[in-house]
């Protein structure tokens, strides 16, 4: 298979060091890739790929004005007995603009973020784990946990090099302005060395989560670029930014700059060993149509559309990620965006408060710890304490989180995380940014659940 060089504007490749040849897996370089008539000829009478001719026969019931019946009559009004169109370029190249990428063809759709993540493994790294030889993957916990399970669906090693944590800087909060999370360069470089120098293994993928799931915290792009640019490394640095339109606060004049400032998008079309990989689930609010995005070098690009299923996207999924695309959507995006930014400061407002309250005829802590992460995401990280600590004292009880989070579920009907088991988590839940409504009624919920617990 031919690969495609990179974008006109970069003539040299990028580090120097970095071969894509050398750590595509050899299968995937020899891969003759499906193609179809459609490829090339979208227009005419379609005889090429045995679709039905008569089209579905799906039978629309409901009121006429009913909101639903309009919504499901337009879906069906789609071409639905057409298979999808295989490069969706109008959909790209929307993305490409909103990220201020090179081109339209930085960009690669799957079926959620999960089945990009899980191609770039097939893609990149080598099946097979034995004492030596072994290509791997690095992740730096606490971190999503979808990155294990494709390199375990895929019979490939984990290497994990936990984040930073730092202690309280600032009055007693953990990790001060800036969170209590953050990679740790000097030791993924000295895991990446280790495994090649002595154990003869090869980390093919180093994945990054930015803003980190459940962190929240955003990781400083100078270590990204410190590892893009580290020799020693020969492999791609995979940067999952989910979460990335969440940074910044309502307040923010140009909120589409300060979230290019912080996103490693920028790198596409000057390194050609990064993949920035996004999703329309989180900011978009559409994790029930399963779009998930890379931006990548255009030679990476090729190499996931050529390895990719044939039609991942579906017609009523491309249909919707190109409305939720135009621009007066885009507009209310962002609107919507700054309501959950104001709603998250209300509700880190609101925990920091209860960090300070105490048990109903108690001088006793309520038990409400300290939030962790710097909440860059749509999402806060707060400790719950152990029963009895006096108010200031950190004592953090995953035991206690734990019966909190089930009484929660089981008793009041509000559903949080437990992520007390991750590492530099202890007794913390995660908890969504809900709207109003919700944030009010999960604060209410907790203090009644630590009244009882």
């Amino acid at each position: 298979m031919e690969i495609q060089s990179s974008t006109p504007n970069q003539p040299q490749p990028y580090p120097a060091h970095f071969k894509l040849e050398s750590v595509v897996r050899p299968n995937i370089l020899a891969l003759h890739p499906y193609r179809c008539a459609r490829d090339d000829y979208s227009e005419g009478i379609l005889l090429d790929a045995n679709e039905n001719a008569l089209g579905h026969a799906i039978v629309s019931q409901g009121p006429s004005d009913d909101e639903a019946h309009v919504a499901v009559e337009e879906t069906l009004a789609l071409p639905l007995h057409r298979y999808p169109d295989p490069v969706h370029l109008p959909i790209k190249a929307r993305i490409a603009s909103l990220r201020s990428l090179p081109a339209p063809e930085n960009v690669f759709l799957g079926v959620g973020s999960d089945e990009v993540l899980d191609l770039l493994i097939r893609i990149f790294v080598k099946p097979g784990i034995s004492n030596t030889g072994n290509d791997k993957i690095l992740i730096t916990p606490p971190t999503y946990g979808m990155y294990s399970v494709c390199a375990q669906v895929n019979d490939v090693d984990v290497v994990k090099v936990p984040l930073g944590v730092r202690e309280g800087e600032i009055d007693g909060s953990e990790g001060g302005k800036n969170g209590r999370f953050s990679v740790d360069v000097e030791a993924v470089k000295k895991a990446v060395i280790r495994e090649q120098r002595e154990l003869g293994n090869t980390i093919k993928i180093i994945f990054l989560c930015s803003p980190g799931n459940p962190t929240g915290t955003l990781i400083d792009l100078d270590a990204v670029r410190e590892l893009l640019e580290w020799e020693e490394f020969k492999g791609v640095v995979i940067v999952d930014e989910a979460y990335i339109d969440f940074v910044g606060s309502a307040e923010d004049a140009d909120p589409d700059a300060e979230i290019y400032k912080r996103s490693a998008a920028q790198f596409i079309g000057k390194y050609d060993n990064v993949v920035v990989t996004q999703t329309l689930s989180k900011s978009f609010g559409l994790a029930g149509i399963r779009l998930g995005i890379a931006l990548a070098p255009i030679p990476i690009v090729q190499i996931l559309a050529n390895t990719k299923a044939p039609y991942n996207i579906s017609v009523p999924t491309a249909h919707l990620a190109s409305k939720a695309l135009s621009p007066e959507s885009l507009s209310l995006w962002r609107k919507n965006i700054r309501t959950l930014k104001h709603n998250r400061t209300f509700l880190v407002s609101s925990l920091t408060s209860l960090s300070q309250s105490t048990l109903p005829d108690s001088t006793l802590s309520l038990g409400v710890g300290p939030i962790i992460g710097s909440n860059d995401a749509n999402f806060v990280l707060v400790r719950i304490l152990k029963r009895g600590a006096k108010v200031g004292e950190l004592k953090p009880d995953s035991t206690r989180a734990q019966k909190v989070y089930k009484y929660l579920a089981e008793e009041v009907g509000v559903v949080v995380r437990y992520r007390g088991n991750e590492l530099g988590c202890e007794g913390a839940l995660r908890i969504t940014v809900g709207t109003e409504k919700e944030n009010k009624a999960v604060l209410e919920k907790l203090v009644g659940a630590l009244g009882k617990i």
